[in-house]
């Protein structure tokens, strides 16, 4: 049972959708509706934990290898078309079959009339294009049956853009940025009010989408690179631009990209999850910061073992100087309005 105290989250990235996909379960949306043993999310540990919601991410694996670089090969386009629409079927069968304790949002007020029902409120999105062709065709269909947020690239490259590969240490400054195609995505984007991801793309990338993009800049779930100099995390001016076009940026529990060492070790503290959201406050304020647990698609504490012991972060929060306006921002109120004024609903 949740706690009277819990204060409801709006996550911006989970990957329970793929976890779901590669289950092998003839239904698995009865896996997230009526529970499941591993994981992070499902439908009652996400209410048990006071999970209201969030950007439930459509990501297609890489296939086995490597380009000459060292990055990770991208699937053909008709293989992760094919998988894309097999992940968004499979999150509008979890809402058909929920009852109406799930709802694909596609506005703003969907969101906030969800928390306030007590309905789970996800949002389509996809995690790394590579399902779509330079022509955009699928981008205008998706975006027709409720996607409303989209990142380029997952960390490899593809025909829009490069992302950046995942290591350690490292500067984000790695590589090429916007390719024409990866141009006419992001404006096609603004026209159809469409959130543009930051998160996973390298330093080139952002700031050619910085030039060209009229909405706010949002990295769904990135840490702060000055605290831990992995390439994935965010440095101190990517959030100075952030902030300054009324974006955020979402904490990422994973441990990688929280620990200065950068070792994947589950024996971590919350605390480093505090620091983060401390720096990025510092430095952003409170309006641009908010959570991107990235649940089902990394390693986290494990004294936060699921979705279920979400409050323990909101109370180390809590006991960390944040008071309940601060808490209920960074919990939910800076998404909602974030994705309010870019979707304009």
């Amino acid at each position: 049972m949740t706690s009277p105290n819990a204060v409801p989250v709006f996550d911006g990235h989970n990957d329970v959708l793929l976890r779901l996909k590669l289950s092998g379960h003839n239904a698995p949306e009865r896996l997230f509706l009526d529970g499941d043993t591993v994981g992070h999310i499902d439908l009652p540990r996400a209410q048990q934990g006071g999970l209201a919601g969030g950007l439930c991410a459509i990501y297609v694996p890489s296939p086995r290898g490597f380009d000459a670089e060292g990055n990770f090969l991208a699937p053909a386009q008709q293989d992760a078309l094919a998988s894309t629409l097999g992940m968004a079927n499979l999150l509008f069968r979890i809402e058909a079959g929920s009852k109406g304790k799930v709802k694909v949002c596609r506005s703003a007020s969907d969101i906030r009339d969800s928390i306030t029902n007590g309905t789970f409120a996800s949002v389509l999105h996809i995690e790394g294009v590579e399902a779509f062709d330079a022509d955009l065709n699928a981008l205008y269909v998706l975006h027709q049956a409720g996607l409303r947020t989209l990142g380029p690239v997952w960390s490899r490259p593809n025909i829009f853009a490069y992302g950046v590969p995942f290591r350690f240490p490292s500067t984000p400054d790695i590589g090429p940025g916007l390719s024409d195609a990866g141009k006419r995505l992001v404006k096609t984007c603004n026209e159809l009010k469409v959130l543009v991801d930051l998160s996973h793309m390298n330093e080139q990338g952002f700031w050619d989408i910085a030039q060209i993009s009229d909405a706010p800049l949002v990295a769904s779930h990135s840490n702060a690179h000055t605290l831990c100099n992995h390439s994935r995390n965010l440095t101190d001016r990517q959030f100075d631009a952030i902030r300054d076009t009324g974006g955020l940026a979402g904490i990422n529990f994973g441990v990688l990209f929280l620990r200065q060492d950068g070792v994947k070790n589950p024996d971590t503290d919350l605390g480093e999850l505090v620091r983060h959201v401390d720096y990025m406050v510092e430095r952003m304020g409170i309006d641009h910061v908010a959570l991107g647990s990235d649940f089902d698609g990394t390693t986290i504490p494990a004294a936060m073992k699921d979705a279920s012991d979400l409050q323990l972060l909101v109370d180390a929060l809590r006991l960390a100087g944040y008071d309940q306006q601060s808490l209920e921002k960074i919990c939910h109120g800076n998404w909602i309005r974030v994705l309010e004024k870019t979707w304009g609903a």
